[in-house]
């Protein structure tokens, strides 16, 4: 009996064969969707004092640092080869050296979240938005839209985990394959139910889906947790970044357990078994690349969380957003004549009120800038 799962062999890369739309990129362009809904959901629930168009140009300028950031350490990073330092023209270029379209393969998850931090600090720096207002709403929106990406992973059939007897591991066809002299090869064989006939054969053994793994942790469950629980009861500047950073370290680097080092880097910090296979799972101290990242994206996110818990906090009466002074008393005379946003805010669980006049709002926001906020 064999104890494993085929990778579904109707499922291509490529939308339409012969055609260069994948859907890996389609993936992307349905995560930035979600997310620009749930973050325009959350706008008018609050009854953020920007408009549509302000919005649509702070996300084109997140969109552009996540490709930017992600292409650039996924090729500077995670190439083993030096390629890219070698011929950094062809990190933007997506024709290969013989002319043939391969597009961008090789996107960095810690390099895009880096990307999209730079990109809208700036875009707030220009525009004189307070960052921490726009990336609370980001951080809760965005670990639903990210399932899709990691789904994308899945479909192209790459990122793999590791070597697993579990009946739910799975074939991934372009897997490597390893020898079946090597006796840890054909005792996993054995147990799964793959018949070795020769010595000489090349085996392909089943592994996690950890694709699948990180789409549901990563993914669904982070957003549950912030959409849930951290949003209605936002009680500081940046908690949603804190707790989305810090949720996602953990979730990652508890998956990158079942996940396969990327080639060619391997073991980034092997404390437990250094010699050990990199497909199978030996020692909880081997450390890869995605865990050194994450586990400094949670180091991050806690000393960060300590601080804005104490110099970010939203006092009982005060605006939720501190750039309310922006839209004046525009903004709260169509929130009145809506039944307002910031009413349906006090309704939803933010025990505070949202009516404030121009001239207190920005006399707020001086107060804050010569104090915590720097």
């Amino acid at each position: 009996m064999v104890a494993m799962l085929e990778f579904p062999k109707w499922l291509s890369p490529e939308i339409i064969p012969g055609l260069p739309f994948r859907w890996y990129g389609l993936m992307y362009l349905i995560a930035f969707g979600v997310t620009w809904l749930l973050f325009k959901r959350e706008s008018k629930r609050l009854g953020a004092p920007w408009t549509e168009d302000e919005a649509a140009n702070f996300f084109i300028w997140g969109i552009v640092g996540i490709l930017l950031g992600g292409r650039l350490a996924g090729t500077l990073i995670y190439e083993p080869t030096n390629y890219y330092w070698i011929k950094p023209w062809y990190i933007f270029w997506p024709f290969d050296e013989s002319g043939t379209f391969v597009g961008f393969q090789g996107m960095s998850y810690h390099g895009g979240f880096v990307g999209l931090i730079v990109a809208t600090l700036i875009w707030c720096k220009v525009h004189k938005w307070n960052w921490f207002d726009w990336a609370d709403l980001i951080a809760v929106s965005a670990p639903l839209g990210y399932t899709f990406g990691r789904l994308g992973n899945f479909i192209n059939g790459e990122l793999w985990g590791k070597v697993s007897t579990a009946p739910w591991a799975m074939v991934f066809p372009n897997a490597e394959r390893f020898s079946a002299k090597e006796q840890w090869v054909q005792e996993i064989a054995r147990k799964v139910g793959i018949r070795i006939v020769s010595m000489n054969d090349m085996v392909n053994l089943p592994r996690h889906p950890s694709q699948l793994y990180e789409a549901l942790l990563e993914g669904i469950v982070l957003w549950l947790i912030l959409w849930f629980f951290v949003r209605p009861r936002r009680s500081f500047r940046g908690e949603g970044v804190a707790a989305y950073s810090l949720g996602y370290g953990i979730a990652r680097f508890f998956v990158e357990y079942f996940r396969e080092p990327d080639s060619g880097l391997g073991y980034i910090l092997a404390l437990g078994d250094p010699d050990a296979p990199m497909a199978l799972f030996v020692s909880p101290f081997n450390f890869s690349m995605g865990q050194i990242l994450s586990f400094i994206m949670i180091i991050g996110a806690l000393i960060f969380l300590f601080y804005a818990k104490k110099h970010f906090k939203i006092e009982p009466g005060e605006p939720i957003f501190i750039d309310a002074s922006r839209a004046g008393g525009e903004v709260n005379a169509a929130q009145a004549r809506k039944g307002g946003g910031a009413s349906r805010a006090s309704g939803s669980g933010n025990a505070r009120s949202t009516k404030y006049d121009a001239s207190s709002a920005r006399k707020l926001r001086k107060k804050i800038k010569s104090g915590g906020e720097r």
